[in-house]
């Protein structure tokens, strides 16, 4: 007699897969993604119309002026310096690196990595 565990634990398996798939899906026009289930590291594009959908929300670069980028994530409008990180909601920006061509970002959900 086969039992039916191995299927159903294979449904389960593959259920928790698409989930943390989907919690991780993250990319946009103008961007370089890199996302974890509870972070994504964003390289904007300077330039253009530059957005990512990352962590279920969507992340765009609205400005940037001397050492400070201005960012918009799940709504919520924050300027930070090189260096420096501030909460917006749910998120914690940091501003990574502000280059000629580009602008790093880590987001993470607040209390996340």
């Amino acid at each position: 007699m086969v039992s039916p565990h191995p299927l159903r634990l294979s449904g389960a398996a593959l259920g928790a897969g698409l989930l943390i798939a989907g919690l991780t899906g993250c990319g946009g026009s103008g961007t370089d993604t890199q996302c974890s289930t509870t972070s994504c590291t964003v390289t904007f594009d300077r330039g253009v119309d530059a957005e990512a959908s990352i962590l279920g929300v969507s992340a765009e670069l609205v400005r940037v002026r001397d050492q400070q980028a201005t960012l918009r994530v799940a709504g919520q409008t924050v300027t930070v310096p090189v260096g420096g990180s501030k909460q917006g909601g749910d998120f914690t920006v940091a501003v990574r690196e502000i280059t000629a061509d580009s602008v790093v970002v880590k987001v993470a959900l607040a209390g996340g990595g």
